[in-house]
Formats: structure tokens, sequence, C-alpha cells
């Protein structure tokens, strides 16, 4: 599946005591017709009350704590199978609350952002969370500095630039900057440019994946530091190449994001080898 282009395996294993497994993922993510971002794997729930429990592995074996692309993908293939549109995942950072819409778009409670220095975490103290002492390039004329860092149940940094997010190379940036000894648990990198007081634009080198075509967890710290900075207001449009993710930072300070999932192919795999078989008479169909 895909969420904005976030490309998603969505893997079943309610039914098994299986796992996926570091080496499994990258063999998986290795191949062209598995290619991927994240693996969604759904196992039978573990908390009474909750509808499963959600392991989401990326491309390089390592787990992440909160993935809202992939969450909306998984609410999609529920909702298909069940006639069910609300959702409770329990996920390595806690619950997450989804819910899919008549015209087919699923909303994500992404939870509280967090942006204490210690719960990003950073490696040293930060008083002021909304713009930290970090940049890239000469020290008298960096090319990113000074980036917000928050959150989402993963660590994010988002430098604010003023020109196209496009003519940077985050291919070249965001692998010294994930890296970085100031994230301790590395840090999903962002660049980001306020369009207007309720959008702006952005690229995300993830952690754990590389360059991606949206990043939802990084739409929400980005929508959330864009108000809490006084950029935006709290209903930000948030366009990255993907497509656009509609995030509001509530009252309640809740992230919420919705947008789209959409349905690719299907097939059969061992969680544990890795051994894929795509089902043949799948045909490839828009559900959003």
């Amino acid at each position: 599946m895909n969420g904005c282009g976030n490309e998603i395996l969505v893997a079943d294993l309610r039914q098994t005591s299986a796992r996926v497994g570091a080496a499994a993922a990258q063999a998986l993510a290795a191949r062209p017709e598995t290619r991927f971002d994240q693996i969604m794997a759904i196992h039978a729930p573990v908390t009474p009350g909750t509808d499963a429990y959600v392991r989401i592995v990326n491309r390089d074996g390592s787990e992440a704590g909160a993935c809202g692309n992939g969450t909306r993908c998984v609410v999609q293939a529920l909702a298909a199978e069940t006639g069910q549109t609300r959702f409770t995942f329990e996920t390595q950072a806690g619950l997450l609350l989804a819910e899919e819409h008549p015209d087919g778009t699923i909303s994500v409670d992404m939870g509280l952002p967090r942006f204490g220095w210690q719960d990003i975490p950073l490696a040293e103290e930060f008083r002021d969370t909304r713009a930290i002492e970090l940049q890239i390039g000469p020290i008298d004329a960096p090319v990113l500095h000074s980036p917000s860092v928050a959150s989402m149940g993963n660590p994010h940094a988002i430098f604010w630039v003023k020109g196209d997010v496009a003519a940077l190379a985050l291919d070249r940036f965001g692998p010294i900057l994930e890296n970085h000894p100031i994230f301790p648990e590395r840090a999903n990198i962002s660049i980001a440019q306020v369009t207007s007081p309720s959008s702006l634009t952005m690229r995300t080198w993830e952690r754990g994946v590389g360059l991606t075509r949206a990043c939802g967890s990084a739409a929400c710290a980005a929508a959330a530091s864009a108000a809490r900075t006084r950029r935006t207001g709290r209903t930000v449009a948030v366009t990255q190449p993907g497509g656009t993710l509609t995030i509001v930072w509530r009252d309640d300070d809740h992230v919420v994001m919705t947008g789209p999932a959409e349905w690719e192919w299907s097939g059969r795999l061992d969680p544990e080898t890795g051994a894929f078989s795509r089902d043949d008479a799948a045909e490839t169909r828009d559900v959003v």
C-alpha cells in the first residue's frame, strides 16, 4: 500500500506468533518488487480494548515508534476486511486512535508532541527546542541551521528554509544529520518552507529509510513546530513529494493527521526469512 506515496508493506500476522526480523526486512527492501519504506506488522492485540498491536519496521530492519502514513494503510486494510471504521492500535510509542471517514480519507490521532530535550531525546540540554544550535555547511554561511526539534514517538529535526525545499541536497545532508551525535537515537531530518499561515511544503530524510516521498510523523512534527514558533496557525496543509496531509494541532494538544491510503497489490510472505510470492490474481486498484 502507500500513504501519500509513503511505500508501506502491511503484513497481517494476527494468526501467528512469527515476527518480521531485521534480516527479512532488509531482504524484502532490497527487492524492486517489494521495496518499501516501512513494514506495518499487524499482530493480535496485547492490551484489552485495543484492536491490534502494530510493529513498525524500517527498511534497514530497525523499529520505529510511529508511522502515521502506515497507520492509515492499516486502517484502510482492516476497514475493507471488517467494515469497522474506528480503531485503537497499540505501538511501541503507545496507543493510536484512527478513523476512516465516508469520503475514504483517514484520520490518525498521533498523540501529544513532546518538546523537552530529554524526551526527543537530545544528547545535551537545550532549554528552548524551538531552535537548537546545529548547522551544516561553512560556519559563516551554513546551508542549514537552527532546527526546531520534537518527538512524535520518534525524533524529528525541522530546518526552516525560505527557498524551494527541492533545491537542497537532502540526500547528501540527511545521512550526516540523521547520525549526528546530538541525536543518540538518530533522527528524522526535514527541510520545510512556510508558504502561507496555513500551509507548508517539506521533504524528509527518514531515520532508517532515507529519502521518502512522505513521512506522516514528520509532517505532524513540522506542523506543531511551525505553530509553536508562530510561523503558522494550528491547522496546516503539509505538502510533501507524495501528496498533501492536513494536520490539526488541537486545543487539547493532540496532533491529528488526515490523508489518503492506497492499495497496490497483495501476496504472501514468510516473515522470518523474507521469502515472498505475489498474488498474480491481484489487480491494482485505487482506494482513495
